[in-house]
Protein backbone atom coordinates (compact mmCIF):
# COMPACT_ATOMS: atom_id res chain seq x y z
CA UNK A 1 0.00 0.00 0.00
CA UNK A 2 1.61 3.50 -1.06
CA UNK A 3 1.71 5.88 1.69
CA UNK A 4 -0.28 9.05 1.87
CA UNK A 5 3.37 11.28 1.22
CA UNK A 6 4.02 9.02 -2.30
CA UNK A 7 0.05 9.37 -3.51
CA UNK A 8 0.66 13.18 -2.95
CA UNK A 9 4.15 13.04 -4.89
CA UNK A 10 2.49 11.36 -7.85
CA UNK A 11 -0.28 14.17 -7.80
CA UNK A 12 1.82 16.77 -7.45
CA UNK A 13 3.95 15.26 -10.46
CA UNK A 14 1.08 14.27 -12.05
CA UNK A 15 -0.86 18.11 -12.00
CA UNK A 16 3.11 19.78 -13.15
CA UNK A 17 3.12 17.32 -16.57
CA UNK A 18 -0.49 17.93 -17.07
CA UNK A 19 0.48 22.38 -16.66
CA UNK A 20 3.49 21.58 -18.48
CA UNK A 21 1.04 20.07 -21.15
CA UNK A 22 -1.05 22.78 -20.82
CA UNK A 23 1.46 25.38 -21.06
CA UNK A 24 3.25 24.19 -24.10
CA UNK A 25 -0.12 23.95 -25.59
CA UNK A 26 -0.76 27.67 -24.94
CA UNK A 27 2.89 28.40 -26.50
CA UNK A 28 2.24 26.86 -29.75
CA UNK A 29 -1.32 28.81 -29.82
CA UNK A 30 0.12 32.40 -29.15
CA UNK A 31 1.04 35.25 -31.45
CA UNK A 32 0.73 38.61 -31.75
CA UNK A 33 -2.45 39.64 -30.95
CA UNK A 34 -3.40 41.61 -33.90
CA UNK A 35 -6.69 42.26 -31.88
CA UNK A 36 -5.30 44.29 -29.19
CA UNK A 37 -2.78 46.12 -31.73
CA UNK A 38 -6.06 47.17 -33.55
CA UNK A 39 -8.25 48.50 -30.64
CA UNK A 40 -5.18 50.93 -29.38
CA UNK A 41 -4.07 52.06 -32.89
CA UNK A 42 -7.51 53.85 -33.04
CA UNK A 43 -7.50 55.14 -29.46
CA UNK A 44 -4.24 56.58 -30.55
CA UNK A 45 -6.07 59.20 -32.00
CA UNK A 46 -8.13 60.22 -29.27
CA UNK A 47 -4.65 61.76 -27.51
CA UNK A 48 -4.74 63.45 -30.88
CA UNK A 49 -7.57 65.63 -30.87
CA UNK A 50 -7.81 68.91 -30.83
CA UNK A 51 -11.09 71.02 -29.47
CA UNK A 52 -13.72 70.27 -27.74
CA UNK A 53 -13.84 66.59 -26.17
CA UNK A 54 -16.47 64.90 -26.44
CA UNK A 55 -17.94 62.60 -23.53
CA UNK A 56 -17.42 59.18 -25.01
CA UNK A 57 -13.17 60.13 -24.66
CA UNK A 58 -11.52 57.26 -23.82
CA UNK A 59 -8.17 58.69 -23.46
CA UNK A 60 -8.83 60.32 -19.86
CA UNK A 61 -5.35 62.59 -19.51
CA UNK A 62 -6.12 64.51 -22.49
CA UNK A 63 -8.37 67.51 -21.99
CA UNK A 64 -9.80 70.41 -24.15
CA UNK A 65 -7.66 72.32 -26.09
CA UNK A 66 -6.94 75.05 -29.15
CA UNK A 67 -10.95 75.95 -28.56
CA UNK A 68 -10.21 79.49 -30.45
CA UNK A 69 -8.39 78.29 -33.05
CA UNK A 70 -9.65 80.52 -36.25
CA UNK A 71 -10.76 83.06 -34.26
CA UNK A 72 -7.65 85.40 -35.77
CA UNK A 73 -9.66 84.79 -39.21
CA UNK A 74 -12.90 85.01 -38.05
CA UNK A 75 -13.68 81.59 -38.48
CA UNK A 76 -14.13 78.08 -36.82
CA UNK A 77 -11.42 76.19 -37.01
CA UNK A 78 -11.41 74.19 -33.53
CA UNK A 79 -10.91 70.65 -33.97
CA UNK A 80 -9.09 68.20 -36.28
CA UNK A 81 -5.81 66.66 -35.34
CA UNK A 82 -2.49 67.82 -33.29
CA UNK A 83 0.39 66.60 -36.09
CA UNK A 84 2.55 64.77 -33.84
CA UNK A 85 4.81 65.08 -30.35
CA UNK A 86 4.15 69.33 -30.88
CA UNK A 87 0.60 71.24 -30.98
CA UNK A 88 0.32 72.05 -34.41
CA UNK A 89 -2.43 71.41 -36.75
CA UNK A 90 -0.73 70.67 -40.17
CA UNK A 91 -3.42 70.34 -42.90
CA UNK A 92 -0.96 68.32 -45.51
CA UNK A 93 -0.30 65.34 -43.32
CA UNK A 94 -3.34 65.28 -41.74
CA UNK A 95 -5.32 65.03 -44.40
CA UNK A 96 -2.93 61.94 -45.65
CA UNK A 97 -3.69 60.56 -42.85
CA UNK A 98 -7.12 60.56 -43.27
CA UNK A 99 -7.23 59.21 -46.85
CA UNK A 100 -5.32 55.94 -45.32
CA UNK A 101 -7.70 56.02 -42.80
CA UNK A 102 -10.47 55.69 -44.80
CA UNK A 103 -8.53 53.51 -47.56
CA UNK A 104 -8.57 51.01 -44.69
CA UNK A 105 -11.90 51.41 -44.14
CA UNK A 106 -12.69 51.06 -47.87
CA UNK A 107 -10.76 47.94 -48.07
CA UNK A 108 -11.31 45.98 -44.77
CA UNK A 109 -14.77 47.21 -43.29
CA UNK A 110 -16.10 43.73 -42.82
CA UNK A 111 -12.99 43.17 -40.80
CA UNK A 112 -13.33 45.87 -38.85
CA UNK A 113 -16.79 45.93 -38.25
CA UNK A 114 -16.39 41.79 -37.20
CA UNK A 115 -13.61 42.96 -34.64
CA UNK A 116 -16.00 45.96 -33.25
CA UNK A 117 -13.76 48.72 -33.96
CA UNK A 118 -15.33 49.94 -37.30
CA UNK A 119 -17.24 52.35 -35.29
CA UNK A 120 -13.98 53.50 -34.10
CA UNK A 121 -12.35 53.78 -37.17
CA UNK A 122 -15.33 56.17 -38.83
CA UNK A 123 -14.98 58.47 -35.65
CA UNK A 124 -11.47 59.16 -36.26
CA UNK A 125 -12.15 59.44 -39.99
CA UNK A 126 -15.02 61.91 -38.73
CA UNK A 127 -13.01 63.98 -36.33
CA UNK A 128 -10.69 64.60 -38.96
CA UNK A 129 -12.98 65.54 -42.16
CA UNK A 130 -15.19 67.87 -39.92
CA UNK A 131 -12.28 69.57 -39.64
CA UNK A 132 -11.42 69.75 -43.38
CA UNK A 133 -15.03 71.06 -43.85
CA UNK A 134 -14.47 73.81 -41.60
CA UNK A 135 -11.46 74.73 -42.86
CA UNK A 136 -12.88 74.85 -46.96
CA UNK A 137 -14.87 77.82 -45.99
CA UNK A 138 -15.34 78.63 -49.66
CA UNK A 139 -14.72 76.85 -53.73
CA UNK A 140 -11.29 78.21 -53.77
CA UNK A 141 -10.02 78.73 -50.41
CA UNK A 142 -8.51 76.10 -47.56
CA UNK A 143 -7.38 76.97 -44.45
CA UNK A 144 -3.86 74.66 -44.61
CA UNK A 145 -2.48 75.73 -40.87
CA UNK A 146 -3.25 76.82 -37.00
CA UNK A 147 -0.15 77.73 -34.90
CA UNK A 148 3.22 78.08 -35.67
CA UNK A 149 5.67 75.41 -35.64
CA UNK A 150 8.66 77.71 -35.08
CA UNK A 151 6.88 79.25 -32.10
CA UNK A 152 5.46 75.57 -31.13
CA UNK A 153 8.76 74.02 -31.08
CA UNK A 154 10.29 76.54 -28.93
CA UNK A 155 7.80 75.83 -25.89
CA UNK A 156 7.38 72.37 -24.16
CA UNK A 157 3.71 72.88 -23.54
CA UNK A 158 0.59 70.62 -22.98
CA UNK A 159 -1.72 71.82 -25.26
CA UNK A 160 -4.47 72.37 -22.71
CA UNK A 161 -2.56 75.18 -21.78
CA UNK A 162 -1.08 76.33 -24.34
CA UNK A 163 -0.10 80.24 -24.68
CA UNK A 164 2.18 79.61 -27.87
CA UNK A 165 0.38 81.62 -30.70
CA UNK A 166 -2.50 79.89 -32.82
CA UNK A 167 -2.15 81.53 -36.11
CA UNK A 168 -4.43 80.68 -39.52
CA UNK A 169 -2.78 80.14 -42.28
CA UNK A 170 -4.61 79.66 -45.52
CA UNK A 171 -4.15 79.03 -49.83
CA UNK A 172 -6.32 80.62 -51.98
CA UNK A 173 -6.80 81.44 -55.43
CA UNK A 174 -3.88 84.44 -55.61
CA UNK A 175 -2.32 81.86 -53.20
CA UNK A 176 -2.34 78.45 -54.48
CA UNK A 177 -1.21 74.90 -52.96
CA UNK A 178 -2.30 72.59 -55.55
CA UNK A 179 -0.53 69.63 -53.03
CA UNK A 180 -2.47 70.64 -50.09
CA UNK A 181 -5.85 70.84 -51.88
CA UNK A 182 -5.48 67.79 -53.85
CA UNK A 183 -4.38 65.71 -51.17
CA UNK A 184 -8.00 67.14 -49.09
CA UNK A 185 -9.67 66.37 -52.42
CA UNK A 186 -8.46 62.65 -52.05
CA UNK A 187 -9.06 62.22 -48.42
CA UNK A 188 -12.63 64.12 -48.81
CA UNK A 189 -13.55 61.68 -51.61
CA UNK A 190 -11.94 58.44 -50.17
CA UNK A 191 -14.23 59.06 -46.91
CA UNK A 192 -17.03 59.42 -49.28
CA UNK A 193 -16.60 56.07 -50.11
CA UNK A 194 -15.97 55.10 -46.59
CA UNK A 195 -19.30 56.74 -45.38
CA UNK A 196 -21.31 55.99 -48.24
CA UNK A 197 -23.65 53.28 -46.93
CA UNK A 198 -23.99 54.41 -43.18
CA UNK A 199 -23.85 58.15 -43.37
CA UNK A 200 -25.25 58.68 -47.14
CA UNK A 201 -25.59 62.31 -46.68
CA UNK A 202 -22.29 62.93 -44.76
CA UNK A 203 -20.93 60.87 -47.60
CA UNK A 204 -22.64 63.47 -50.23
CA UNK A 205 -21.64 66.39 -47.93
CA UNK A 206 -17.88 65.17 -48.18
CA UNK A 207 -18.13 64.59 -51.91
CA UNK A 208 -19.54 68.05 -52.51
CA UNK A 209 -16.39 69.99 -51.27
CA UNK A 210 -13.80 67.06 -53.02
CA UNK A 211 -14.92 67.91 -56.39
CA UNK A 212 -14.12 71.87 -55.45
CA UNK A 213 -11.05 70.89 -53.76
CA UNK A 214 -9.95 69.25 -56.86
CA UNK A 215 -11.45 71.74 -59.27
CA UNK A 216 -9.11 74.54 -57.24
CA UNK A 217 -5.98 72.48 -57.27
CA UNK A 218 -6.03 72.11 -60.97
CA UNK A 219 -7.55 75.29 -62.09
CA UNK A 220 -4.57 77.47 -59.72
CA UNK A 221 -1.75 75.08 -59.45
CA UNK A 222 1.51 75.98 -56.91
CA UNK A 223 3.22 74.73 -54.45
CA UNK A 224 1.46 75.22 -51.29
CA UNK A 225 4.73 75.88 -48.78
CA UNK A 226 5.14 78.99 -51.78
CA UNK A 227 2.10 80.39 -50.71
CA UNK A 228 2.20 79.58 -46.80
CA UNK A 229 6.26 79.66 -46.39
CA UNK A 230 6.03 78.45 -42.55
CA UNK A 231 4.39 75.17 -43.33
CA UNK A 232 7.39 74.60 -46.23
CA UNK A 233 9.80 74.66 -43.21
CA UNK A 234 8.08 71.47 -41.88
CA UNK A 235 6.23 69.60 -43.99
CA UNK A 236 7.36 70.59 -47.54
CA UNK A 237 6.01 69.45 -51.04
CA UNK A 238 8.38 68.19 -53.14
CA UNK A 239 5.70 68.73 -56.46
CA UNK A 240 1.71 67.92 -57.17
CA UNK A 241 1.20 66.44 -59.68
CA UNK A 242 0.87 63.61 -57.52
CA UNK A 243 -1.84 64.88 -55.38
CA UNK A 244 -3.69 65.87 -58.85
CA UNK A 245 -3.40 62.29 -59.34
CA UNK A 246 -4.68 60.90 -56.48
CA UNK A 247 -7.79 63.17 -56.16
CA UNK A 248 -8.62 62.00 -59.23
CA UNK A 249 -7.91 58.35 -58.32
CA UNK A 250 -10.47 58.70 -55.94
CA UNK A 251 -13.15 60.87 -57.03
CA UNK A 252 -13.31 58.21 -59.73
CA UNK A 253 -13.94 55.30 -57.15
CA UNK A 254 -16.07 57.79 -55.45
CA UNK A 255 -17.88 58.59 -58.09
CA UNK A 256 -17.43 56.43 -61.47
CA UNK A 257 -17.51 59.93 -63.19
CA UNK A 258 -15.39 59.39 -66.22
CA UNK A 259 -14.02 62.77 -66.33
CA UNK A 260 -11.63 61.91 -63.60
CA UNK A 261 -10.77 58.99 -64.99
CA UNK A 262 -9.92 60.88 -67.77
CA UNK A 263 -7.60 62.84 -66.07
CA UNK A 264 -5.75 60.22 -64.21
CA UNK A 265 -5.39 58.27 -67.83
CA UNK A 266 -4.70 61.74 -69.51
CA UNK A 267 -2.21 63.21 -67.85
CA UNK A 268 1.19 61.60 -69.21
CA UNK A 269 2.69 61.25 -65.80
CA UNK A 270 2.76 58.04 -64.11
CA UNK A 271 5.71 59.23 -61.57
CA UNK A 272 7.93 56.12 -62.75
CA UNK A 273 9.17 53.87 -60.44
CA UNK A 274 9.11 54.98 -57.04
CA UNK A 275 10.99 54.85 -53.82
CA UNK A 276 8.71 55.33 -51.14
CA UNK A 277 5.18 56.30 -50.66
CA UNK A 278 4.21 58.83 -48.29
CA UNK A 279 2.98 61.99 -47.40
CA UNK A 280 4.59 63.95 -49.60
CA UNK A 281 5.15 61.28 -52.33
CA UNK A 282 1.58 59.56 -53.48
CA UNK A 283 2.25 57.93 -56.89
CA UNK A 284 3.15 54.80 -55.80
CA UNK A 285 -0.54 55.13 -54.00
CA UNK A 286 -1.79 56.01 -57.46
CA UNK A 287 -0.16 53.18 -59.10
CA UNK A 288 -2.00 50.53 -57.00
CA UNK A 289 -5.25 52.18 -57.73
CA UNK A 290 -4.53 52.62 -61.39
CA UNK A 291 -3.46 48.88 -61.01
CA UNK A 292 -6.75 47.75 -60.02
CA UNK A 293 -8.29 49.24 -62.94
CA UNK A 294 -6.22 47.24 -64.95
CA UNK A 295 -6.80 43.89 -63.37
CA UNK A 296 -10.89 44.65 -63.02
CA UNK A 297 -10.97 45.54 -66.58
CA UNK A 298 -12.15 49.26 -66.01
CA UNK A 299 -9.20 50.54 -68.66
CA UNK A 300 -6.79 48.60 -71.27
CA UNK A 301 -3.73 46.81 -70.08
CA UNK A 302 -1.48 48.82 -72.49
CA UNK A 303 0.20 51.96 -72.78
CA UNK A 304 -0.22 54.35 -69.84
CA UNK A 305 -2.18 52.09 -67.96
CA UNK A 306 0.27 49.45 -68.35
CA UNK A 307 3.19 51.50 -67.06
CA UNK A 308 1.17 52.92 -64.14
CA UNK A 309 0.68 49.05 -63.07
CA UNK A 310 4.32 47.85 -64.12
CA UNK A 311 5.73 50.61 -61.88
CA UNK A 312 3.69 49.81 -58.84
CA UNK A 313 4.46 46.57 -58.89
CA UNK A 314 7.88 46.88 -59.00
CA UNK A 315 7.92 49.12 -56.26
CA UNK A 316 6.25 45.82 -54.39
CA UNK A 317 9.14 43.98 -55.90
CA UNK A 318 11.56 46.53 -54.65
CA UNK A 319 10.13 46.41 -51.04
CA UNK A 320 10.02 42.15 -51.03
CA UNK A 321 14.19 42.38 -52.74
CA UNK A 322 13.55 41.07 -56.02
CA UNK A 323 13.82 44.44 -58.03
CA UNK A 324 16.12 46.36 -59.49
CA UNK A 325 16.93 48.69 -56.85
CA UNK A 326 15.83 46.70 -53.67
CA UNK A 327 14.80 48.90 -50.35
CA UNK A 328 17.63 48.57 -47.54
CA UNK A 329 16.58 46.13 -44.70
CA UNK A 330 17.97 45.66 -41.60
CA UNK A 331 19.52 42.57 -40.20
CA UNK A 332 16.66 41.92 -38.28
CA UNK A 333 14.44 42.42 -41.33
CA UNK A 334 12.75 45.71 -41.30
CA UNK A 335 12.89 47.52 -43.90
CA UNK A 336 15.32 50.50 -43.93
CA UNK A 337 14.21 53.86 -46.16
CA UNK A 338 15.82 56.25 -43.77
CA UNK A 339 17.01 57.51 -40.04
CA UNK A 340 14.05 59.44 -39.48
CA UNK A 341 10.62 58.33 -38.97
CA UNK A 342 11.76 55.16 -40.95
CA UNK A 343 8.55 53.51 -39.52
CA UNK A 344 6.32 55.97 -41.12
CA UNK A 345 6.96 54.53 -45.28
CA UNK A 346 7.65 50.89 -43.59
CA UNK A 347 3.57 51.35 -43.07
CA UNK A 348 2.49 52.91 -46.07
CA UNK A 349 4.58 50.76 -48.42
CA UNK A 350 3.21 47.78 -46.35
CA UNK A 351 -0.52 48.86 -46.75
CA UNK A 352 0.27 48.72 -50.58
CA UNK A 353 1.60 45.00 -51.01
CA UNK A 354 -1.27 44.37 -48.62
CA UNK A 355 -3.83 46.01 -50.70
CA UNK A 356 -2.53 44.55 -53.90
CA UNK A 357 -2.05 41.23 -52.87
CA UNK A 358 -5.97 40.89 -52.49
CA UNK A 359 -6.27 42.45 -55.97
CA UNK A 360 -4.67 40.07 -57.34
CA UNK A 361 -5.63 37.04 -55.46
CA UNK A 362 -8.97 38.37 -56.88
CA UNK A 363 -8.44 37.81 -60.53
CA UNK A 364 -6.20 34.85 -59.47
CA UNK A 365 -3.03 36.76 -60.73
CA UNK A 366 0.86 37.46 -59.60
CA UNK A 367 3.66 39.86 -60.31
CA UNK A 368 6.44 38.79 -62.31
CA UNK A 369 9.35 40.76 -60.88
CA UNK A 370 13.09 40.88 -61.87
CA UNK A 371 14.22 38.02 -58.97
CA UNK A 372 11.02 36.04 -59.58
CA UNK A 373 7.35 35.16 -59.40
CA UNK A 374 5.70 36.66 -56.17
CA UNK A 375 1.94 35.51 -55.77
CA UNK A 376 -0.73 37.34 -53.60
CA UNK A 377 0.61 34.94 -50.22
CA UNK A 378 4.08 36.40 -50.96
CA UNK A 379 3.08 40.03 -50.07
CA UNK A 380 0.90 38.86 -47.28
CA UNK A 381 3.61 36.89 -45.59
CA UNK A 382 5.98 39.98 -46.05
CA UNK A 383 3.36 42.22 -44.84
CA UNK A 384 3.21 40.11 -41.81
CA UNK A 385 7.05 39.90 -41.39
CA UNK A 386 6.84 44.22 -41.55
CA UNK A 387 3.94 44.79 -38.86
CA UNK A 388 4.94 41.63 -36.74
CA UNK A 389 8.78 43.58 -36.96
CA UNK A 390 7.06 46.83 -35.54
CA UNK A 391 4.90 44.80 -32.92
CA UNK A 392 7.63 43.23 -30.98
CA UNK A 393 9.37 40.53 -33.05
CA UNK A 394 12.51 42.31 -33.90
CA UNK A 395 16.07 41.66 -32.28
CA UNK A 396 15.30 44.33 -29.52
CA UNK A 397 12.47 42.31 -28.46
CA UNK A 398 10.68 46.08 -27.98
CA UNK A 399 7.23 46.86 -29.69
CA UNK A 400 7.57 50.03 -31.22
CA UNK A 401 3.39 50.51 -31.00
CA UNK A 402 3.06 52.30 -27.83
CA UNK A 403 1.23 50.65 -24.86
CA UNK A 404 2.04 47.74 -26.76
CA UNK A 405 3.21 44.41 -25.17
CA UNK A 406 5.34 44.46 -21.97
CA UNK A 407 8.07 46.11 -23.73
CA UNK A 408 7.74 49.00 -25.63
CA UNK A 409 9.28 53.26 -25.59
CA UNK A 410 8.51 55.07 -22.39
CA UNK A 411 9.89 58.47 -23.55
CA UNK A 412 8.02 59.36 -26.36
CA UNK A 413 9.08 62.58 -27.70
CA UNK A 414 5.25 63.86 -27.38
CA UNK A 415 4.24 67.40 -24.61
CA UNK A 416 1.09 65.80 -24.12
CA UNK A 417 2.17 62.36 -23.08
CA UNK A 418 5.27 63.60 -21.17
CA UNK A 419 3.77 66.14 -18.86
CA UNK A 420 1.42 65.81 -16.02
CA UNK A 421 -2.25 65.59 -17.38
CA UNK A 422 -4.27 68.72 -16.44
CA UNK A 423 -6.55 66.13 -14.66
CA UNK A 424 -4.37 65.53 -11.65
CA UNK A 425 -1.56 67.95 -11.78
CA UNK A 426 -4.01 71.18 -13.09
CA UNK A 427 -0.75 74.67 -11.97
CA UNK A 428 -0.17 75.04 -15.41
CA UNK A 429 3.55 74.70 -17.07
CA UNK A 430 4.71 77.43 -18.61
CA UNK A 431 7.53 77.25 -21.89
CA UNK A 432 10.31 76.69 -20.40
CA UNK A 433 9.19 74.93 -17.18
CA UNK A 434 8.29 72.34 -19.76
CA UNK A 435 11.97 71.88 -21.02
CA UNK A 436 12.94 72.35 -17.69
CA UNK A 437 11.18 69.92 -15.85
CA UNK A 438 9.61 67.55 -18.08
CA UNK A 439 11.00 67.53 -21.45
CA UNK A 440 14.81 66.88 -19.82
CA UNK A 441 13.30 64.64 -17.45
CA UNK A 442 15.03 60.86 -17.81
CA UNK A 443 11.98 59.33 -16.40
CA UNK A 444 8.61 57.21 -18.11
CA UNK A 445 6.09 59.59 -19.65
CA UNK A 446 3.72 60.01 -17.09
CA UNK A 447 0.70 59.55 -19.47
CA UNK A 448 1.26 56.60 -22.05
CA UNK A 449 0.50 57.42 -25.51
CA UNK A 450 -1.56 54.24 -26.29
CA UNK A 451 -1.59 52.63 -29.90
CA UNK A 452 0.93 55.25 -31.31
CA UNK A 453 3.73 54.49 -33.56
CA UNK A 454 7.24 56.08 -33.07
CA UNK A 455 9.96 57.17 -36.00
CA UNK A 456 11.50 53.71 -34.62
CA UNK A 457 14.69 51.93 -34.71
CA UNK A 458 17.90 52.73 -37.22
CA UNK A 459 19.13 50.56 -40.20
CA UNK A 460 20.83 48.10 -38.02
CA UNK A 461 17.44 47.49 -36.03
CA UNK A 462 19.42 50.21 -32.97
CA UNK A 463 16.56 52.13 -30.66
CA UNK A 464 17.46 55.03 -28.28
CA UNK A 465 14.18 55.65 -25.93
CA UNK A 466 15.04 59.31 -24.99
CA UNK A 467 12.65 62.17 -25.12
CA UNK A 468 14.92 64.40 -27.46
CA UNK A 469 15.70 61.40 -29.45
CA UNK A 470 12.75 63.17 -31.76
CA UNK A 471 14.30 61.04 -35.13
CA UNK A 472 13.37 57.65 -33.37
CA UNK A 473 10.84 58.54 -30.87
CA UNK A 474 8.46 60.56 -32.09
CA UNK A 475 5.11 59.56 -33.31
CA UNK A 476 2.90 60.70 -35.81
CA UNK A 477 -0.27 60.89 -37.06
CA UNK A 478 0.45 58.88 -40.68
CA UNK A 479 2.55 56.35 -38.96
CA UNK A 480 -0.36 54.80 -37.76
CA UNK A 481 -2.95 55.22 -40.43
CA UNK A 482 -1.94 52.48 -42.40
CA UNK A 483 -1.40 49.84 -39.27
CA UNK A 484 -5.27 50.26 -38.94
CA UNK A 485 -6.08 48.52 -42.56
CA UNK A 486 -3.06 46.22 -42.42
CA UNK A 487 -3.95 44.98 -39.01
CA UNK A 488 -7.42 43.98 -39.63
CA UNK A 489 -6.51 42.64 -42.35
CA UNK A 490 -3.99 40.40 -40.86
CA UNK A 491 -6.00 39.37 -37.57
CA UNK A 492 -6.96 35.58 -38.62
CA UNK A 493 -10.02 36.48 -36.27
CA UNK A 494 -8.65 35.26 -33.11
CA UNK A 495 -6.46 36.80 -30.17
CA UNK A 496 -3.56 34.92 -28.32
CA UNK A 497 -6.00 35.68 -25.32
CA UNK A 498 -8.99 34.15 -26.74
CA UNK A 499 -6.83 31.16 -27.91
CA UNK A 500 -5.68 30.54 -24.04
CA UNK A 501 -9.15 30.41 -23.52
CA UNK A 502 -9.99 27.86 -25.59
CA UNK A 503 -6.67 25.72 -24.72
CA UNK A 504 -8.25 25.66 -20.93
CA UNK A 505 -11.21 25.33 -21.97
CA UNK A 506 -13.05 28.61 -20.83
CA UNK A 507 -14.80 30.90 -22.18
CA UNK A 508 -13.32 34.00 -23.92
CA UNK A 509 -14.39 37.61 -22.05
CA UNK A 510 -14.12 41.00 -23.95
CA UNK A 511 -13.69 44.42 -22.73
CA UNK A 512 -15.91 47.14 -24.01
CA UNK A 513 -14.69 50.08 -22.81
CA UNK A 514 -10.83 51.11 -22.21
CA UNK A 515 -10.70 52.62 -18.81
CA UNK A 516 -8.79 55.53 -18.15
CA UNK A 517 -6.37 54.04 -15.07
CA UNK A 518 -2.96 54.41 -15.06
CA UNK A 519 -1.79 51.53 -17.55
CA UNK A 520 1.66 49.73 -15.75
CA UNK A 521 4.91 50.95 -17.72
CA UNK A 522 7.94 48.75 -18.35
CA UNK A 523 10.74 49.05 -16.07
Amino acid sequence: MASSSSCCSSSIVGVLVGLGVVLAHIHGCLGVDYKEALTKSLLYYEAQRSGKLPQNQRVQWRGDSGLHDGKDAGIDLVGGYYDAGDNVKFGFPMAFTLTMLSWSVVEYKAQLGAKHELQNALTAIKWGTDYLLKAHTEPNVMYCEVGDGDSDHSCWMRPEDMTTPRTSFRIDSQHPGSDLAGESAAALAAASVAFKSSNPAYSNTLLRHAKQLFDFARNNQGLYQNSVSVAGKFYSSSGFQDELLWASAWLYRATGDQTYLNYLGGSGNTGGTRTMFSWDDKFAGVQILAAKLVLDGKVQASGLWSDFKSQGEQFLCSCLQKGNNNVKKSPGGLLSFGDWNNLQYVTTATFLATVYSDYLAAKHASIQCVGGLVQPSDLIAFAKSQVDYILGSNPNRMSYMVGFGSKYPTQVHHRGASIDSMKTNPSPVSCQDGFNLWFYRNAPNPNVLTGAVVGGPDANDGYSDQRSNYNMAEAAIANTAPLVGLISRLNNGISPSDRIHSALGYPAFTVSTITSTPEVRPS
